[in-house]
């Protein structure tokens, strides 16, 4: 589809035509992304985006990568008082 830089104060813009924001499932807020002299608009994702299926994943893996080994102390080797 060919279209033009429309002019938005000192800036430049482009218009989307509706069925475009549709079928990308664009909403207000967008990612906008350069690769070489590509400029990429995408749907901005949920900061949590990804995140249940990760859990699930390391709970069907029975690994959890966040949490060490427990480090001895001092307080290991004597009775607190």
């Amino acid at each position: 589809m060919k279209t033009r830089l429309v002019r938005i104060g000192n800036s430049r813009g482009v218009r989307l035509p509706k069925p475009l924001i549709e079928q990308a499932g664009l909403t207000e807020e967008v990612e906008i992304e350069v690769h070489g002299n590509t400029i990429i608009i995408a749907a901005r994702k949920s900061r949590r985006s990804g995140w249940a299926e990760a859990a699930q994943r390391l709970r069907t893996e029975d690994v959890d990568p966040v949490l060490n080994a427990p480090t001895p102390t001092r307080f290991d080797e004597t009775e607190w008082q």
